[in-house]
This record gives C-alpha cells, structure tokens and sequence, in this order.
C-alpha cells in the first residue's frame, strides 16, 4: 500500500466520480439469465481448496527473491522482475492466458536538500525535497517567502494565494486537504518560483512527491510543522527570505505489471481481481504486498484445478477472470493507473467489477473491509453502482464464518482509485498500515492496543515473520469465495 505522500487525486475528487458513477443508471437485460449449472458451488468449492499452506509457499518465495535481489521487489529492480516472472510462469503453467505489459517510470535520487533562513542569524531547517521535484538552479533560490492563506484548503485554490504577493517569491504552504501537485500549480500560477510545504502534524518534514517528473514544474520541499508555522510568523511581521537547495537525478526504468485470465468465461462480463506485487526499496514487502499477490496466485490456481481454463459443458466460469500483478503502486498507482488508461471505452464496460486486496495478513491485524456504501459516512464517499453490493457480500460472508469486520474509506491508497474514477464497481479488503490499533479494535480482533496494525510497514522488517496466518487464512478465504460467486454469477450486483 502507498504512503500518503504519493496521493494524485484529492478525496473530494474521488468522491465526486464515485458518487456521478453511483448516479449513472444500470443497464439490465430484458429477460434474466438462467442459472449457471455450478452457481455457487465454484465458490464452496474454492474456500474448501485454498489454504494458507499453499499461499505462503508464494510468499517464502517473494522472500527468498528478495533476499537474492538486494532485499527488496521494487518496480524497476531485478527483484521485482524476478517476481513477476514467478507469477507468470506459474499461471503459464496453469493453463492460463498470461501476458505482461511494459510501461516507463522513474526513480529519484536526492543529491541536495536544504533550506536556510537568511539575515541575522541564519539557521538550516531540515528539509525533504519532493519526489521528482525540478532541482533548483546551482547555488539555489534565494528568494522572500510569501506566505498562502491558511485555510479549510490551505494553498489549494488560486484565491489562497493574493495577486501579485507571489510573484517571484517562494510560497510558504500548509500541508493538507489536496494533493502536493495542486498546491504546487497554484503556487506556480500565482507567479512563486518555488514551493515550500509544512507539516500540519508531527515534528519531521513533510515527504510529498509527484508520480514523475512532468508532475515537477518548480522546485518544492517539506520542512516541519515547528519550522512552517516559526516562518510564517516571521513573514506576517516582515519581509523573511530563504535559500533552497534542491538537486535531484531523475532515471528512467522499465516495468511490467503481469495479466492472466481464464480462456473462457463471458469477455463482456470479466471479473477483475487486483494486487499491487512490488515492494518499497527498503524492505521485501512480504505483508505489503506479497500477502495479496500470494493470495491471488492461491485462488488462481485452484480455480484453473477447478477448470477454469478446460473447455467441456460446466468447466469454465460463466463469466471471464482476469488477474491482475501490478508493478508501481507504491510510486503512486501508476501500474493500475497504466493498465485502466489503455483500455477502451468498449473494455472498460467489460469489466463488471474489481476487487482489490492490499495488506491482508498485518501482524497487529484489523480486518477492514472496503466501504462501498459510505455507511461509514467518511472520507470519499459510496464507490461506484454495485460497490455496496461487493460489500455486502464480503460482510455476509465473515459474517457466516464470525470474523468481525469494519468499514475502510475509499482514501485512493491503493489500486482500486483508478477502477473506481472510471466508473467500475470496487471492493476488498486490506487489514491495516501505519494505522493504530485502538482499544475497542483490540478487544475485538485482539493484538495490541496503541501499535500500529503493522509495525514494520514500508521497513526491512516487512519479511515472513511480519505475517499473521490466522488473517491471512480469513482473507485467503474472502478472495475465493468473492471470485468463485462473481465468477458464475453477476446478480447479486443487479446484472444477469
């Protein structure tokens, strides 16, 4: 799962293409469909058949690649292609219809990151430049700073940033309410030549970023809350100038995301499952996300033992399923932002739904569930028409098996945003990040109290030991029992 920096689309504008979609009617055909001959015994069928055993053998070997690889399966290294590989060719093998698909991305690397306040008694502040940041010229900018209003939005819209007070200065900007790519437009449109961003919490710079460098048009940083609100201070009482230093090295890579689906089933009715399969540079990524790459390639190959890909009268699936391994989630979506982006209108109504599982085995574990229908009444709102019914069938179904469960927000940290901004029904479920345990969750769930649901999310200590095996058997079963329904029937999303 991506940290909060890399966010390119505000809450409010997932909400706003969520709730249009929600809005959009569903088209039903005249005459219902009769019942496909194994209609919900697939689904029986698969939970009885996948188990932990078989998919922690997946992760042992995300593991073991990357311990050969530097300890790490980012996107763009060979430890990430290594396990791409691993999952094509065993679907490969499993008689499925598997392809990769290339795509471009970068990598950073920070030389220089400074800031100093000028005049009587010149201090450095810590500072963090912004992924793909425009490096600043030798020496650095130095410049006033001017201050963008505080506010609901702080540094959002142009109206925070008065006409003519930018002009050739360096925006001061609070962190908050949109993403670090609009603040930055706004401070760029209203005339600032750079941009510096400070914390609206803690006592460590902000660490924003963009998704590539196109996204960089003016130098931008992070410096703390203490730091962001000492300066603005400074400059309401007078003028407070700045140098900032910023050199940053963009390198070009080449990744892949890897595609299977079953070679029959309906093409206009596909079901579409999703994990994101790379790792951050610091850690194997073995919770995040070998556990829902795991799961995928567990439930795709007992579906394919199933005859998902064996022609013959009440083999195949009714309808068609696609897997999809995405590469570069942690950089901000951009494998499944990729793989949406080339489909065509005709393909994008295809595909009847997408469920998405990031992070399903965390060791201090909650188990959340996508909030399709906003019954929550927080962050981003309902998903897309039939979302809600793809949580209620994930809910009824831990419900038969007396696992509690919880709403997640549709927050656009993972793979589901770009399905969900293109209309597509969306659900999953994930069991927790950086996010803290509380009280009442760990009387429900167990584990403890005030940690966080993982301890080592985005460390080296993401390894085999950062798993809980119980969750992950729960969720194991949540994947198999969601495709094998979808895969024979769509009705309970009001299709045939």
């Amino acid at each position: 799962m991506r940290a909060i920096r890399h966010r390119r689309r505000s809450i409010p504008a997932l909400a706003a293409l969520a709730a249009a979609a929600v809005a959009a009617p569903v088209l039903l055909s005249a005459a219902p469909a009769a019942a496909h001959p194994r209609e919900g015994r697939l689904a029986k069928e698969l939970v009885e058949e996948v188990g932990v055993r078989g998919a922690y053998r997946h992760l042992a070997k995300f593991q073991q690649i990357a311990d050969a690889n530097g300890g790490n399966r980012a996107a763009g290294t060979p430890g990430h292609a290594a396990s791409a590989a691993y999952v094509h060719d065993t679907l490969k093998k499993a008689g499925y219809d598997v392809s990769y698909q290339d795509f471009d991305i970068y990598e950073a690397h920070t030389r220089t990151e400074k800031t100093t306040v000028l005049g009587q008694g010149t201090r450095e502040l810590a500072t963090a430049a912004f992924t793909f940041t425009r490096s600043t010229p030798a020496g650095g900018l130095a410049a006033p700073l001017a201050p963008a209003r505080v506010d609901e939005t702080p540094g959002c819209t142009a109206d925070d940033y008065p006409a003519g007070a930018f002009a050739g200065k360096i925006a001061l900007v609070k962190r908050g309410a949109c993403t670090f790519v609009e603040k930055q437009r706004a401070a760029a449109a209203a005339g600032a030549i750079g941009v510096i961003v400070y914390n609206h919490s803690g006592t460590t710079p902000v660490r924003g970023g963009f998704s590539s460098p196109a996204e960089g048009i003016i130098p931008s940083a992070g410096i703390t809350l203490a730091d962001g609100e000492a300066l603005a201070a400074a400059a309401a009482g007078g003028e407070v100038s700045v140098r900032l230093e910023l050199d940053q090295e963009h390198v070009k890579k080449t990744t892949r995301n890897v595609i299977a689906e079953t070679k029959g089933g309906r093409s206009d009715c596909v079901v579409t499952v999703g994990a994101h399969l790379d790792s951050v540079p610091e850690g194997p990524g073995i919770n995040d996300n070998g556990s829902g790459s795991a799961g995928l390639l567990e439930v795709a190959l007992k579906l394919a033992e199933e005859g998902a890909n064996k022609k013959g009268k009440g083999k195949q699936p009714a309808n068609k399923v696609r897997f999809g391994w995405w590469s570069a989630e942690e950089l901000g979506l951009l494998g499944s932002e990729h793989y949406v982006a080339q489909l065509s209108e005709k393909q994008k109504k295809d595909i009847a739904l997408y469920l998405n599982f990031d992070m399903i085995a965390s060791p201090n574990p909650v188990q959340f569930v996508y909030d399709g229908d906003d019954s929550d009444k927080t962050g981003a709102g309902a998903g897309p028409a039939g979302s809600a019914q793809i949580e209620a069938l994930i809910n009824g179904f831990l419900d038969k098996k007396r696992k509690p469960h919880e709403g997640s927000d549709f927050d656009g940290r993972s793979d589901y945003g770009p399905f969900i901004a293109n209309g597509i029904p969306a659900g999953g479920t994930f069991t927790g990040a950086e996010g803290v345990k509380t009280a009442e969750q760990a009387a429900r769930y167990g584990g403890t109290a005030g940690a966080p649901y993982d301890p080592n999310y985005h460390r080296a200590g993401d390894d085999l030991k950062n798993v809980d095996l119980k969750v992950f058997d729960t969720n194991l079963d949540v994947i198999a029992h969601a495709v094998g329904t979808y895969a024979e029937s769509l009705r309970s999303l009001g299709r045939p």
